[in-house]
């Protein structure tokens, strides 16, 4: 008999080779009904596998993310199956479930795919699902995995099957469709009950542009209809909120073929918007002690190769810039930390000095691969909100504390409440990604998930996440649509002081290693206002608004009295514009109501013999007759709030 450990700490006892789904049939059958995979000590394991020893379990379903990323990787499997039906010699990449989904990357040979063939594989698809198939997991040897894969003439899996090790390779067969895969899977293909395929686009295999370029089709499924409804529904409303069509409609930002792919060109309105944000958070950090400071945009090579960033990075970036001088070659900085450490030691520091704070918002730029860029989340050259604290080792977990007081602060003051705090740590089975000691490597991860704990945050742990030179607490934020994103982050680093060779005096009159905290509540402007764009869909908050109102006067004769409405306004620092146009009324509301703009105050006769206004919100929202001073109380209240 094996002992097997519920999440609610019971135990109950079962015979060895007893399956997850053996352990929820005996619990109760509509349990079973809903489990996808378990989780066995801690590892996904196939709902269907034997356990043949003590274990702790979790059964996953539906309502789990790795319940819903088992389901979503099965779905890649039925498509892979639906598209070798269809178009029998086609060769396969890899299929794995991603946060929204799945997709796999297939070779279709000369044939020609668009997405006007969807429907006919999603019906392909509800065929095979219905017939229930069951997938079944089988070990394989690297020579028979070889042997099927050369028969079948797939080059794609023989050159994954190239990396693996022998003894540890696996099958994964569902009706006549097999492939190799580490699993897990769920139990049968009759639980995916809705399907839609989503995109198709171009990948790389491997993401090696020197290699062949195979289709990645993207998909979702879903074990209700109902819940596929609501999906599509989302994504109408996420196209509405599109970033990039808000922003061209809003006059925010461009992008230039001439200027180069991953370079925005911000317009007038979101260059306000920019320096709002960046205004809000620089009195923010004053008031915490911060220092402000600015960096060229390039650095000596040396200083990248010494930070490890050349190392890490240096092919994948903007190539060298070569000068006069033999040899002497200078990069585009990817990151501000270098600079900082070197302000950091152009006197000698104290103890009594320590913490210090330097922030800037630096731009830099990374060489993203063009098939990567998108919009302003995915860019060439953004903006960090970077600030860097150098600190004593007793210091560093009640700075990390403060640090994620003001990023609480940031996300409280534009909306974004539902967020959860990612501890990004190594990977446990590649330490070669990372630079630095175990020993500072095990400081710096204590040091984060304390103060996480003691801040009381909702933390998930992700293993491989980590820089490459210190641990990190992610937060990653849910918009208005539920979507995930990552944008504040704080990283504890032992390793770059000393890369740097920073010190201080202590009180013993000795010297020491200051430990260095990098923090960025936005992460970058770019990605964080692209977020903001579309989790409020363009209607900015009006402290933040480019643009708080426009004065619409219902024709000529009442131009001068718009334009004294609009001087007394603007005199009290409120932000706002005329509509002068030769249009009617009815016109320029909707224009208004269309870039979103959040007030508008009309005048016409009534309103000039009255000395008055008429006020409308965004939305179509009357507020009816008030005086200009009546109308600034509204919006600075609004703002104060």
């Amino acid at each position: 008999m094996i002992k097997i450990t519920l999440p609610d700490g019971s135990q109950r006892e079962y015979e060895k080779g007893t399956t997850a789904m053996q352990v929820a049939l005996s619990i109760s059958e509509g349990l079973a009904r809903n489990v996808l995979a378990a989780e066995i000590n801690g590892e996904v394991w196939d709902a269907s596998r034997a356990i043949d020893t003590d274990a702790s379990i979790k059964l996953l379903t539906w309502n789990d993310t790795q319940g819903k990323s088992t389901f979503w990787h099965s779905s890649a499997h039925l498509l892979a199956e639906a598209l070798e039906a269809l178009y029998p010699g086609i060769k396969f990449g890899i299929g794995p479930a991603i946060e929204t989904g799945f997709y796999y990357d297939v070779d279709f040979g000369d044939r020609e795919f668009s997405s006007d063939d969807f429907k006919q594989i999603e019906d392909k698809m509800l065929e095979l699902a219905k017939r229930k198939e069951t997938f079944e997991r089988k070990a394989v040897s690297k020579a028979d995995a070889i042997a099927y894969f050369t028969a079948k003439g797939d080059e794609y899996k023989l050159d994954l099957i190239k990396d693996l090790e022998d003894g540890k390779i696996t099958f994964y067969s569902q009706g006549d469709f097999t492939d190799l895969c580490r699993g897990p899977h769920i139990p049968h293909t009759g639980t995916i009950k809705a399907i839609k395929l989503t995109n198709v686009a171009g990948a790389y295999w491997r993401g090696d542009e020197s290699r062949k370029q195979l289709t990645r089709i993207y998909g979702v499924t879903f074990p209700k209809a109902s819940e596929l409804s609501e999906y599509l529904k989302m994504i109408e409303e996420a196209k509405k909120r599109d970033h990039r069509k808000l922003g061209k409609e809003l006059e925010l930002f461009a992008f230039s073929e001439k200027v180069g792919a991953g370079l925005p060109l911000w317009l007038p309105k979101g260059a306000a918007l920019r320096q709002k944000l960046m205004d809000f958070l620089q009195r923010a950090q004053l008031k915490s002690g911060y220092e402000p400071v600015v960096t060229p945009h390039i650095g000596h090579k040396q200083l990248y190769v010494t930070s490890g960033h050349y190392e890490k990075y240096g092919a994948d970036a903007f190539q060298p810039i070569k000068t006069p001088v033999e040899g002497e070659e200078f990069f585009l900085k990817p990151m501000n930390c270098p600079h900082h450490c070197e302000i950091y030691k152009t006197k000698p520091r104290s103890y009594k000095e320590l913490p210090v704070r330097f922030a800037e918002f630096g731009t830099v730029y990374r060489y993203e691969q063009s098939g990567e860029l998108h919009g302003l989340t995915r860019v060439r050259g953004f903006t960090q909100d970077d600030a860097h604290l150098f600190c004593r080792p007793d210091q560093v977990k009640d700075e990390f504390k403060k640090v994620i007081d003001l990023v609480l602060y940031v996300f409280g003051s534009l909306g974004f409440n539902d967020f959860t705090a990612q501890v990004s740590l190594r990977d446990p089975e590649n330490r070669t990604k990372y630079i630095g000691t175990d020993e500072n490597w095990n400081l710096a991860e204590s040091a984060i998930i304390e103060a996480a704990a003691e801040k009381g945050l909702s933390t998930v742990v992700e293993y491989g996440e980590a820089a490459f030179y210190g641990p990190k607490l992610d937060f990653m934020v849910k918009d208005a649509l539920g979507r995930k994103w990552q944008l504040g982050t704080i990283q504890v680093d032992y390793n770059l002081p000393e890369r740097f060779e920073l010190e201080y005096t202590g009180s013993d009159n000795a010297k020491h290693r200051p430990v260095m905290i990098h923090r960025a509540p936005f992460g970058s402007l770019e990605r964080f206002i692209a977020v903001l764009i579309e989790h409020c869909a363009g209607q900015f908050p009006l402290w933040l608004a480019p643009e708080q109102f426009i004065v619409l006067p219902v024709s000529e004769k009442y131009e001068e009295y718009a334009k004294n409405i609009l001087e007394s306004l603007n005199n009290s620092d409120i932000r706002g514009l005329i509509d002068l146009r030769d249009e009617k009324v009815g016109r320029k509301i909707r224009d208004a109501e269309v870039k979103k703009l959040p007030y508008m105050v009309i005048v016409g006769e009534k309103e000039l013999e009255s000395g008055t206004i008429s006020v409308r919100k965004h939305g179509s929202v009357d507020l009816g007759s008030m005086t200009a001073d009546e109308f600034r109380e509204v919006l600075i209240k609004e703002i104060t709030v």
